[in-house]
């Protein structure tokens, strides 16, 4: 993984942790890989990947099992809002840019529509 260096690395895992959970490369219910796997799979700080797990958790999208490990929420319905909140931050960032260009909203609409297909 690139990390840009003007952003906090837990920020970004956690932006990699929750795409991974919303493209259900992590399933509900699924057991996340541990700690020290995944900071030698993302060359970081155990530490750091220990704080964005807990973040995750704090927030539901992961629970831990004493000695077993940490697992995905079973909860759909938060993975959904999940989903519907990435891609919210996403447009937001798409319109801000396409308004600096001086597009319309109609002309912007017509792009993703235009792109979609």
């Amino acid at each position: 993984m690139d990390f840009d260096a003007s952003r906090p690395i837990w920020l970004q895992l956690r932006e990699e942790f929750a795409r991974r959970i919303v493209i259900r490369q992590w399933a509900l219910g699924q057991r996340i890989p541990g700690v020290r796997e995944l900071a030698a799979e993302l060359g970081v700080n155990p530490n750091t990947v220990q704080r964005t797990l807990a973040d995750l958790e704090r927030d539901g999208l992961c629970r831990s099992e004493r000695a077993v490990g940490r697992f995905i929420t079973n909860d759909a319905e938060r993975i959904a809002c999940l989903r519907r909140d990435l891609a919210a931050g996403m447009a937001d960032e798409f319109i801000a840019r396409v308004q600096g260009f001086g597009l319309t909203e109609t002309e912007a609409v017509s792009l993703i529509t235009e792109r979609w297909r």
